[in-house]
């Protein structure tokens, strides 16, 4: 009886680390596909030139104020950076700023942005 009752432990024991390492690889593949914001910190020294300024106007093409993204949402931020690097939104320094960019550096870049206030 009493091994009966270790062996049965032992194996409840391996089947609660057995889900805990199923829930820990699952939530890392998550985590892969989203943003990673730490990472995304290390990325955008080319766009706090102009997005870290307040009240920033660029004259190139044009004059435009140029809008603060940090805490911007960051599907927001995907979208526009993706939509610039497909063309379908333009303008000369984000379409090579976007162009510049892999997918994770997008999200990753998005997460960082959200994350700031």
């Amino acid at each position: 009886m009493k091994l009966r009752t270790t062996v049965l432990r032992k194996a409840g024991l391996l089947a609660v680390l057995l889900s805990c390492a199923g829930a820990g690889a699952a939530h890392a593949a998550d985590a892969a596909q989203g943003g990673n914001a730490q990472a995304g910190r290390d990325k955008v020294s080319m766009c706090i030139g102009c997005h870290g300024i307040a009240d920033y106007k660029t004259a190139f093409p044009e004059v435009y104020r140029v809008p603060m993204i940090a805490g911007q949402n960051a599907k927001y931020i995907e979208n526009a950076l993706n939509a610039y690097k497909k063309g379908e939104r333009s303008h000369p320094t984000m379409d090579a700023v976007a162009g510049s960019l892999s997918d994770q550096d997008i999200a990753d870049i998005a997460a960082y942005y959200a994350n700031l206030k």
